[in-house]
């Protein structure tokens, strides 16, 4: 963490300027009790950026908030957890925007001035006989006091709510920039199911964050993998008000240390995201250096950190430097066996593609731990890549066996046969 910010208590409606609310529809399950819906709105204007999943296979809510995005800026976020709002066709667009026609005739917005967001199953139509009569009241009562709420509404197989926050000044002046996040499960690169709002009372030009985030989504987001598999509704969306009073650009005094803070609070959530992976019991940063190209580096170090052969490794307290390599192999166009240096957990491993002389107890001493670095060296070049993911569990094939329950429900609800 810089010197030049600190951490702070709270989550998306730490900025000035950003209210909140959250209710229990009962999206998956009419009895039940838990936060699912969520509203994030800027009481002032605001210039918004975002990135969204690049997998061809898109939901409903990510189609329609790009197409806001694309013509101007947002202002007020919906966002539910329990369903997807994915592969539900025309139907779902329709649902989308609907979201976005009440809540904006509730704030006097209008339509494109409101994203959504929406993360559960994928493929069951939305409930919306519980969803809309619930929406103004979504808009009413709004407070800076509920971010948590917001955090709490969106999560699905998360295990804890993923807040950060930090603060910054520049001249005088208190910056503020607060943020929620989920994502367990269904995540790699490009981007890794996630959702995360973020929000700053700072003025910034529309070109200006927009470049920013891209640039702090591909360093952080974009470099986590669980279980190799890309979702269907990845958003990232940042919501700048200026309420602070500060006007930041780059080369004015203060861009850096914000830029900084914003990245910090981006990768601060991508690590959460992978830390509290489902059913995960390892860590793992698998750095690949000495490459000929940075996409040769992209390439192993992917390859090795979705790999289930490597990931059951890690599992298992199994230091198996010779999956490691296979993968590095296999995933990379230029790899020289005999170039490949290994180190697990900082001890050397491999040498030149072949096993070293460090005693096989030392280094399984090391993976027992629950975070550890894999340093892979190709010895070709000088370009670098860094990757953050996961071991592979039997609880994690355990958990991910049936949505049944999901689908039932959704019988009963009239919405599927």
């Amino acid at each position: 963490m810089s010197e030049k910010f600190q951490v702070i208590e709270g989550g998306v409606t730490a900025a000035q300027g950003f209210v909140a609310n959250a209710l229990s529809c009962g999206i998956k399950k009419p009895t039940a009790t838990r936060l699912d819906l969520a509203l994030v709105y800027s009481t002032v204007p605001c210039v918004s950026a975002g990135t969204f999943t690049t997998n061809r296979v898109r939901a409903a809510c990510v189609r329609v908030s790009q197409d806001h995005l694309r013509r101007g800026n947002i202002r007020a976020i919906v966002a539910n957890s329990g369903n997807a709002n994915a592969c539900t066709g025309k139907a779902g667009v329709e649902v989308a925007r609907t979201e976005c026609r009440i809540v904006a005739k509730e704030l006097g917005l209008q339509p494109r001035e409101v994203a959504v967001c929406s993360t559960g199953v994928i493929g069951l139509p939305m409930p919306m006989v519980r969803i809309e009569p619930r929406l103004p009241e979504l808009c009413q009562n709004l407070s800076a006091d509920k971010g948590h709420d917001v955090a709490s509404a969106i999560i699905t197989s998360d295990t804890r709510e993923k807040e950060v926050a930090v603060e910054l000044s520049v001249g005088g002046k208190v910056v503020r920039i607060g943020s929620c996040c989920k994502g367990a499960g269904m995540i790699s690169p490009c981007m890794a199911t996630m959702i995360c709002l973020i929000c700053t009372d700072a003025g910034v030009d529309r070109a200006a964050l927009d470049a920013l985030v891209h640039d702090g989504v591909e360093h952080s987001f974009n470099r986590i993998t669980i279980d190799g598999d890309m979702s269907t509704n990845d958003t990232c969306l940042v919501l700048a008000n200026g309420a602070s009073g500060v006007q930041l650009a780059p080369g004015l005094p203060g861009w850096e240390e914000f830029s900084a803070a914003l990245k910090y609070v981006m990768m601060e959530q991508a690590r959460h995201i992978v830390q509290d992976g489902e059913r995960v019991t390892k860590y793992v940063t698998v750095r690949v250096v000495g490459a000929p190209s940075q996409a040769e580096a992209k390439r192993v170090a992917e390859g090795v950190a979705k790999s289930s052969l490597v990931k059951s490794s890690w599992n298992g307290g199994d230091p198996n430097w010779g999956r490691i390599i296979h993968a590095a192999g296999y995933a990379g166009r230029r790899v020289r066996e005999e170039k490949v240096d290994i180190d697990i957990a900082g001890l050397p491993a491999c040498r030149g593609g072949v096993q070293t002389t460090t005693p096989s107890d030392d280094l399984r001493a090391r993976v027992q731990a629950r975070e550890f670095e894999v340093l892979i060296n190709l010895n070709m070049g000088d370009e670098q890549y860094v990757v953050y993911t996961t071991d592979l569990s039997p609880e994690y094939v355990d958990f991910n066996r049936s949505e049944y329950a999901y689908w039932n429900q959704a019988k009963q609800d009239g919405l599927t046969r």
